[in-house]
């Protein structure tokens, strides 16, 4: 090993201790890689998913899939040496390898959340923000300031240097010095704490516009007369919604927290207190992030589980099922407009009774007439449709009144 002196710490541990990590390492390894592999296949093969939202979790797929295989085999290897054996610069750049793509990741998903967040809250602003080159320049800027953090111990701020058992690598958070405590300190700010605390709240806003939204149409609901299902729908919605951002948080939460409470005691001053085995099992915990996100963000979607099944013979049961709730809800949906559309066509008719008979002489004032009850029509439709999200839908709702009406005075 070509090392300078100081850079390599011996530590005394018993061999089945490296063992035992190799083990996890190397079945994190092989699940994160074909995860995640499974993920980007399904991309390229399914044109129709190659959406804006979906290119973040292509994104978040393939740093995830690049840190599963430049982190866990180097790591195995070392864990059977009991020791690291790829030299300085091989400690370097995986630990640099290891920054880049773990911070991309979680950098991803502040992404994300932002992104969901704007559709949910803002649908009238997201047709303008989801389009596919600005979600191409967000995930080039995520890349620049993951890169950013990255290189820093490499020009000085810090260095990387072996870490636990010797058998990984990372920035050096044990040195007491200004150079290493101030990038400790400030990635944890900028790459961990910071956006888990945008990411709560963006989720936290959704769970409240969608529980909002909800309450709007069981109100709405009593006065129309719509279906009981429609309600249904969206107390599910709301309880999805809730689950999937538990789940990320939670999962964020506990698969980088440890690995920053180690670093940040050790920034406190108190490194003596952690042992090799407290400074190796948070970075093998945080390691796993990459296992997990495939499974949250694309296994559970139903086009990607569709995909997989029919390009790979062997994972036929990730097949949809059909469901008749998916009609029935449809139905309600349908049911639904049709009553709005209904009672809008019954005042609308209202109106058009106190209009003077029509003769060809008085048509201009008929366009007029006309045009001003379509306008009514698509402002009480847009009100309640533009929760959806869905701005084409409440054009098509719009046109279908008017269709309606002009059948109506012919």
């Amino acid at each position: 090993m070509d090392m300078k002196p100081g850079f390599y710490r011996p530590v005394d541990v018993q061999d089945h201790a490296h063992y035992i990590i190799a083990f996890f390492v190397i079945v994190i390894g092989t699940v994160g890689v074909t995860g995640n592999a499974l993920v980007m296949y399904a991309f390229f093969c399914n044109k129709k998913l190659r959406t804006p939202p979906n290119f973040f979790i292509m994104n978040q797929a393939v740093s995830d899939f690049l840190m599963a295989i430049t982190q866990s085999p180097i790591f195995f290897v070392n864990s059977l040496y009991k020791g690291w054996i790829f030299g300085e610069i091989g400690c370097k750049m995986y630990a640099f390898c290891g920054a880049l793509f773990g911070i991309t990741s979680m950098i991803n998903l502040l992404a994300i959340s932002v992104d969901r967040y704007i559709v949910i809250t803002k649908p009238l602003q997201a047709v303008q923000w989801t389009s596919k080159k600005r979600t191409c320049i967000i995930i080039t800027v995520v890349w620049l300031y993951s890169l950013a953090w990255s290189v820093a111990p490499l020009v000085g701020w810090s260095s990387y240097i072996p870490e636990g058992l010797m058998t990984s690598c990372t920035w050096d958070y044990v040195t007491s010095t200004p150079a290493n405590k101030s990038y400790t300190l400030m990635l944890c700010c900028f790459v961990f704490f910071i956006p888990l605390g945008i990411i709560s709240y963006c989720y936290l806003c959704m769970f409240l516009a969608v529980r909002h939204t909800s309450r709007d149409l069981e109100k709405l609901g009593t006065q129309v007369r719509k279906s009981t299902l429609l309600q249904q729908q969206s107390i599910k919605t709301e309880w999805k919604l809730a689950k999937i951002a538990f789940v990320v948080i939670i999962v964020f939460v506990l698969s980088w927290s440890p690995y920053a409470f180690v670093t940040l005691i050790a920034w406190a001053g108190y490194v003596n207190i952690l042992n090799p085995y407290s400074k190796a099992v948070p970075a093998v915990i945080a390691k796993a992030s990459a296992i997990y996100n495939p499974f949250i963000y694309a296994i559970t979607h139903s086009k990607y589980r569709d995909t997989l099944a029919e390009k790979i013979p062997c994972l036929h049961l990730l097949a949809q099922a059909p469901r008749r709730h998916c009609v029935t809800v449809s139905h309600s949906e349908s049911s639904f407009t049709d009553s709005v559309l209904s009672k809008q066509s019954s005042v609308s008719r209202t109106k058009i009774h106190r209009i003077p008979s029509v003769s060809t002489t008085n048509t201009v004032s008929l366009a007029s007439a006309l045009h001003s009850l379509r306008q009514e029509a698509c402002s009480t439709i847009s009100c309640v449709l533009a929760q959806k999200s869905n701005i084409q839908y409440v054009h098509l709702n719009c046109v279908l009144f008017y269709t309606k009406l002009q059948t109506f005075l012919l």
